[in-house]
């Protein structure tokens, strides 16, 4: 979410400029940042149309909504299902954690709410199986975050956008946590080779401020006409004040330039650490400053002594280990940080326990 690091002086300087002037209006009216900051999306993007909200699953949840209303108003409101993927996670409302279908954030909560339909991620045949008369659409994120960073191959995007191209199906991604320069691109689908007709953005939007939107081609957004949905918060003047001062800084072609390189030198650090301590990390994945270590030992483990050795890191599906750092961490600190690593990869190592236990037999 931060990502431009704490107390970066273009979002204080953004934010307090906008404080100074008027900190909330209501949506009836048009609200002049937020007008500034969809044009700057609508540029850098496949859309022409933006909804602004608080958070990634309200962004979902309008993404969520704009697609059956497509099919509503096309004359095909029957087409309500998304297929959605397995370890997927999209947001905590009945809708999101029924679109997720995990059980852990399903359970307690009664019947899952209808409309979704799991499948494996990059299984296209099962895929194509599941497309039905209420298919709406596919929704996934291109890197899943929550699931273990388990990304989805060009190959399968591409051929997700040829089948809803083929079954006037729509296209929904979210990139709530995978988007903004997290992959050293501003959005994970522009090196993909495709585009999508929905997308739902949050987290690093807003630099740590609350913020989140639904970006839209025009097509895909016909249903959603005033009345439709709404946000009292959404889009409030002092969040795209501030998302507005993100994407100035990330769009930048250096800015997404140092993620890459930046990336670079820390995937490479970790494969190195993996091949040395097989017994702790399995394997390294990801792209850009999205990365996770595949856990041989328990994440959580891995986690707490991380930690302990000043690295803030996050627990994630699959065994995994997240790392997220700001985009603007430098080279230095991203080997600092492989440092910090490797000494908690000695230390768990059953290859560093076994030499000490021989030095102590000696």
């Amino acid at each position: 979410m931060n990502a431009l690091g704490h107390a970066h002086p273009k979002l204080i300087e953004a934010l307090t400029e906008q404080a100074n002037k008027v900190w909330h209006v209501s949506n009836l009216y048009q609200v002049e940042g937020q007008t500034a900051l969809a044009e700057k999306l609508i540029n850098l993007t496949f859309a022409d149309t933006v909804f602004f909200a608080n958070s990634g699953a309200e962004a979902l949840e309008a993404s969520i909504k704009m697609a059956r209303k497509y099919h509503a108003v096309s004359g095909h409101p029957e087409r309500y299902e998304l297929i959605t993927f397995e370890g997927a996670f999209h947001g905590r409302t009945l809708a999101t954690i029924a679109a997720g279908g995990q059980e852990k954030y399903l359970e307690g909560f009664g019947p899952a709410t209808p409309g979704f339909v799991q499948v494996p991620l990059n299984d296209l045949a099962a895929v194509k199986a599941a497309i039905s008369e209420n298919t709406a659409g596919f929704l996934i994120e291109p890197i899943q975050g929550e699931g273990g960073i388990c990304e989805a191959t060009k190959d399968f995007m591409r051929q997700l956008r040829a089948l809803a191209d083929e079954h006037g199906l729509l296209l929904v991604l979210d990139e709530v946590q995978c988007g903004v320069g997290r992959t050293g691109h501003l959005y994970a689908y522009q090196d993909m080779g495709i585009e999508p007709d929905i997308m739902a953005s949050a987290k690093g939007i807003g630099g740590g401020f609350p913020l989140g939107a639904c970006l839209a081609t025009a097509e895909a957004a016909k249903g959603m006409t005033p009345g439709t949905h709404g946000s009292t918060y959404g889009g409030n003047p002092l969040a795209v004040a501030v998302g507005g001062a993100v994407i100035d800084e990330v769009s930048k072609p250096e800015f997404l330039e140092h993620v890459r390189r930046v990336s670079g030198r820390l995937s490479q650090g970790l494969s190195m650490l993996a091949d040395e301590y097989p017994d702790v990390i399995e394997a390294v994945r990801g792209r850009g400053l999205m990365l996770g270590l595949k856990c041989v030992k328990p994440n959580t483990e891995l986690q707490k002594a991380f930690m302990d050795k000043g690295l803030l890191t996050v627990a994630a599906g699959d065994n995994v280990v997240r790392l997220l750092p700001p985009l603007i961490i430098s080279e230095d600190e991203a080997m600092d940080a492989v440092a910090r690593i490797e000494a908690v990869c000695a230390e768990l190592s059953t290859k560093s326990t076994a030499g000490k236990e021989e030095v102590s037999a000696s």
